[in-house]
């Protein structure tokens, strides 16, 4: 209602984190679109209106995560306990390379390397935890010019140190239960409770005479499996771990279900009707 008032706007372009806390990059526009290439870093954008009295509050967006998807190089990590040896092989020697490491948008810290060496240690990890680093590259080594020069070089992750998973995984459910056979569901455990890379999860289950079934082993990506060999008319317990490469974590609380006397139960309804003569 108040566009016709508007002069332009203002565009402010942050990035998170800025080590150099450089002056802001204001940008000045007249149309409400703007396109802007930019490196897998955080950033946040600051919108604001202006006209002849004044500027407007802004309006902040942060900038989603990319997904990682053809980058040109390969970031290799080595634990160090709490230090990290981050090495990679560059394509050409740029001015400097730009590193962003941390546990989210929240907890990011910037180096700058201007040696042409390819590694560099870092330091303060916590164990447990999930680190992000990306490497940037940027042919201008000025800290106000790393927004339009800077170009991802490579993104991966690790752990200083791995432990087992704190939980189990979510929501099991047991579905198409028959004579010889059922279906197991579950959500994958969650980033925050492995605590470890994710390698797999294990299905266990046992009849009311005890009797336990050999360990099942699948894949991380795995939210599903059919149960078979069941026996008629028998109630099972089943459970679920998760593991990583420390160790395997705590197992579900168990989930009963019985399988039926019968393959399949079919309700046939008989209606009677009445009529009056």
């Amino acid at each position: 209602a108040q566009s016709e008032h508007v002069l332009g706007y203002l565009v402010n372009l942050e990035r998170i984190p800025n080590s150099c806390s450089p002056p802001p990059n204001h940008i000045s526009l007249k149309d409400r679109k703007i396109l802007v290439n930019l490196s897998m870093a955080y950033y946040r954008i600051n919108i604001s209106a202006y006209n002849e009295a004044g500027e407007s509050p802004r309006a902040i967006y942060i900038v989603p995560e990319f997904s990682v998807t053809d980058l040109p190089g390969q970031i290799h990590v080595k634990s160090q306990r709490t230090k990290a040896v981050v090495t990679w092989t560059p394509e050409h020697n740029p001015k400097c390379f730009v590193v962003d490491w941390g546990t989210g948008k929240e907890d990011m810290h910037m180096k700058i390397i201007t040696t042409a060496a390819g590694n560099f240690t870092l330091d303060n990890f916590q164990p447990y935890k999930l680190y992000k680093i990306m490497v940037h590259t940027s042919d201008v080594c000025q800290c106000e010019s790393f927004i339009r020069h800077e170009k991802t070089f490579g993104v991966t992750h690790f752990y200083s140190t791995e432990g087992v998973p704190r939980t189990g995984p979510a929501n099991v459910t047991i579905l198409n239960i028959r004579k010889h056979s059922a279906l197991v569901k579950w959500t994958e455990i969650a980033v925050k409770d492995c605590l470890g890379f994710l390698q797999g999860y294990r299905i266990s289950y046992t009849d009311l005479s005890r009797k336990k079934s050999p360990a099942i082993t699948l894949n991380s990506s795995t939210t599903s499996y059919h149960l078979t060999g069941l026996k008629e008319k028998t109630t099972y317990r089943v459970q679920i771990s998760g593991f990583t490469k420390a160790g395997e974590g705590p197992l579900t609380l168990s989930q009963p279900f019985s399988t039926p006397k019968y393959g399949t139960v079919v309700l046939l309804c008989i209606c009677i009707t009445q009529h009056e003569s």
